[in-house]
């Protein structure tokens, strides 16, 4: 198949894509990068501040109302197909950045986490994924295969403190 053709197909297939999609695919490419940026150049703690409250180590998964929950899914959709067309990594850590944006701004409650386990070689591996009530907006269903060793989410009346 000549680049030409290909072009075409993709050109066809995005334009096929919801106009929440179409209107957010730059911004989002975008936001990734400064994302992934901001990972490699940004010490942990001056960026964590920014990723919500900081609410320990639970695994709980803030409630969200069910007219959001299609929001979710389309903010979950965009920022993982974007990442796919980076060419930058465009890990999990910078897409947990991204959604955690999003969902702030459509004001939608929701848990950014962080995990570890360790593999066949007993070396140690981290992943960062954000869920918002029943969905898993970026990183996949996680809570299963790492530990996680902190949680930042949205609403402070959240936690167990309050």
């Amino acid at each position: 198949m000549n680049v030409m053709t290909r072009i075409k197909q993709k050109l066809r297939s995005f334009f096929r894509q919801p106009v929440f999609f179409q209107l957010f695919f730059l911004p989002t490419w975008c936001v990734l990068g400064l994302a992934r940026m901001l990972v490699l150049c940004i010490p942990f703690r001056h960026i964590a501040p920014r990723l919500g409250h900081h609410a320990g180590v639970y695994a709980a998964v803030p409630l969200i109302a069910s007219e959001t929950i299609p929001r979710a899914r389309q903010i979950s959709r965009l920022v993982t197909t974007t990442a796919r067309y980076c060419p930058w990594n465009a890990n999990c850590f910078a897409q947990a950045i991204t959604a955690r944006l999003w969902l702030g701004i459509y004001d939608i409650p929701y848990a950014l986490y962080f995990g570890l386990k360790k593999n066949e070689d007993q070396q140690l591996l981290a992943h960062a994924w954000v869920c918002a009530g029943p969905v898993c907006v970026t990183g996949g269903e996680s809570f299963q295969e790492f530990t996680v060793v902190s949680m930042f989410i949205s609403n402070p009346e959240l936690t167990e403190e309050s």
